[in-house]
């Protein structure tokens, strides 16, 4: 079988550059494009230079048209533009596995909208371990619905959003399992004289610090007893590796629906 043509949008950033080294490392995957915003300093450089592979003949640009030509899928951790990108990804008939995080609800359902004739997947997190967390934190959430439910979320102090997309989901899955509205249970920190926790609310809250990669953790705390579930990240491998795993997903996958990890690991 010929080799996946793959093209990283964000290639010069801290994901980008491990996506990057995984797929010319990889022995089915080929890095065809890598696109940078059109301030970055690093335009025209070896996407595998700066990676710290050494050459690939790659160079980093802002023409993502140019770098679609020669791709079968494109993987995009980038910040800014992700609606526009996928929909240039979808008319070219090109896969798009979609990590950036703090997307609003109207970009969510520009990419759902997207899906229904684009092969995509879009997720908060793309650790193995971390989509198995989701899958327990429903499956607790139920059974302890009358627990309390607290999230912990600790990143690197360069992190620009919170919470997490990550913990978001995690709230969210709760959330669902309860039957209950995220947004009209999910409580953001406290501070001051509060009052008593309600039942419903889902606290939620965020660390920043040093170099963590990510940590998160679901409390379930009762009258006698608390259940926990944690997962840690210690190298951003885990999510570049989940990602490379959505595109041979989405090798075969049809169009008409958002995909998500717990689909690319049939956790549904």
């Amino acid at each position: 079988m010929s080799k996946t043509r793959v093209c990283v949008i964000g290639a010069a950033g801290r994901m980008g550059r491990r996506l990057v080294t995984l797929i010319v490392e990889s022995a089915d995957l080929e890095l065809s494009g890598a696109v940078e915003a059109p301030n970055c300093p690093l335009l025209g450089s070896d996407a595998g230079t700066v990676a710290g592979v050494g050459s690939t003949g790659v160079m980093l640009t802002d023409d993502l048209d140019s770098a679609l030509a020669n791709s079968d899928a494109v993987i995009n951790f980038s910040i800014a533009g992700v609606v526009e990108a996928t929909r240039k990804c979808v008319a070219k008939n090109c896969p798009a596995v979609i990590g950036t995080t703090a997307l609003s609800d109207e970009d969510k359902a520009a990419l759902a909208e997207l899906a229904k004739t684009g092969r995509i997947v879009f997720a908060p997190n793309y650790s193995v371990g971390v989509n198995l967390l989701f899958h327990l934190a429903g499956m607790v959430g139920k059974l302890l619905a009358d627990y309390d439910c607290e999230i912990v979320e600790m990143h690197h102090n360069q992190k620009k959003d919170a919470p997490s997309g990550t913990a978001e989901r995690l709230g969210e899955v709760v959330a669902a399992a309860r039957e209950q509205a995220y947004k009209e249970v999910v409580r953001h920190g406290r501070e001051g004289i509060v009052g008593a926790r309600t039942a419903s609310e889902i606290g939620m809250h965020s660390l920043r610090g040093g170099d963590v990669v990510g940590d998160h953790t679901v409390i379930f705390a009762t009258g006698g007893e608390r259940v926990e579930l944690t997962h840690k990240a210690s190298s951003r491998d885990t999510f570049a590796k989940g990602a490379l795993r959505a595109v041979r997903f989405l090798r075969d996958a049809q169009p008409g629906r958002l995909y998500d990890m717990q689909d690319v690991l049939e956790l549904r």
